[in-house]
C-alpha cells in the first residue's frame, strides 16, 4: 500500500495561537485587574503571586488565591472572579494592543492558506473583547476557550478540541506559547510548539521542550518555519 513520505505526515496544516501576552500586550492589564479584584478578597497580591497564575483560567486563578493565599468569606469566590473578568474587559477595550510581529504573523500565516484558530485560557467574553479591539477576528477559522473544558492549560483539552474543531490532527497543528503552562498544554497534545515566553520565563530551562524558542513573534521567518516543517 502506497503511503505519504513522513515528511508530508509531519507538515504543518493548522496553527493555534494563543491570545493572552502572545497575540496581544493584556499581561500588564491582567495584573491591574487581578490586583484589584484581589482586594475585594482582602488579598494584597505581589507580583510573584500574579505570575504563579500566568495562562491559567479566571475561576482557577481565583481558586489559586483562596487556596494559596487565605481564604475568605465575603464577597464569594464567584463575584471576585467576575469583578476580575469584568476589569480585564474595560482595560482590554480601553487599552488593549498587539504585541510585536503579532499582525505580521497571522497576515503571514493566512497568506499560507493554512486553518487558524485562536485557543486561550480566558473566557469567551474576554477573547471577543480581545479581537474585536485588535480587528483581528477575520485571521481565525475558530475562536475557542478553556471555559468550555473541565481543565485548562496546562491540561491539552483546549489544544484537542481546538483541532478537532479545524479536523486536522494534533501533530499536524503548531501552536504559539508564551507561558510554560501553555506550552506544556500544546506539547501534551502531541504538537509542534514555538515559544515565545513572557520576559519573567526567558532563559527558563523547562522551555527546551519548545520546537522553537524566539524572543518576538518578529523573529519568525521562512528559515524557522522550514525547521518547523522538517
Amino acid at each position: 500500500m502506497w503511503t505519504l513520505p513522513l515528511r508530508l505526515k509531519n507538515m504543518i496544516k493548522a496553527v493555534i495561537f494563543d491570545m493572552d501576552g502572545l497575540l496581544i500586550d493584556s499581561e500588564p492589564l491582567w495584573h491591574e485587574a487581578e490586583v484589584e479584584a484581589a482586594k475585594l478578597a482582602g488579598i494584597d497580591l505581589t507580583k510573584k503571586q500574579f505570575l504563579d497564575g500566568t495562562g491559567l483560567k479566571s475561576d482557577k486563578i481565583v481558586d489559586q488565591w483562596f487556596n494559596n493565599i487565605k481564604p475568605w468569606t465575603n464577597p464569594s469566590k464567584k463575584e471576585v472572579e467576575e469583578e476580575l473578568v469584568s476589569s480585564l474587559i474595560a482595560r482590554v477595550k480601553e487599552r488593549g494592543a498587539p504585541k510585536p510581529g503579532a499582525l505580521k504573523i497571522l497576515e503571514l500565516m493566512k497568506k499560507k492558506n493554512l486553518k487558524m484558530a485562536l485557543a486561550s485560557s480566558s473566557r469567551m467574553s474576554i477573547i471577543d473583547a480581545a479581537v474585536e479591539k485588535l480587528g483581528i477576528r477575520h485571521y481565525f477559522d475558530e475562536l475557542y476557550s478553556a471555559e468550555f473544558e473541565e481543565h485548562g492549560k496546562p491540561h491539552p483539552g483546549v489544544y484537542l478540541t481546538t483541532a478537532k474543531m479545524l479536523d486536522i490532527a494534533p501533530d499536524s497543528c503548531l501552536a504559539f506559547e508564551d507561558s510554560f503552562n501553555g506550552l506544556l498544554a500544546a506539547k501534551s497534545a502531541r504538537m509542534k510548539c514555538v515559544s515565545v515566553p513572557d520576559e519573567s520565563i526567558q532563559g527558563d530551562k523547562r522551555l527546551t521542550i519548545a520546537d522553537v524558542v524566539l524572543n518576538s513573534l518578529e523573529d519568525f521567518n521562512d528559515e524557522v518555519w522550514e525547521r518547523l516543517n522538517r
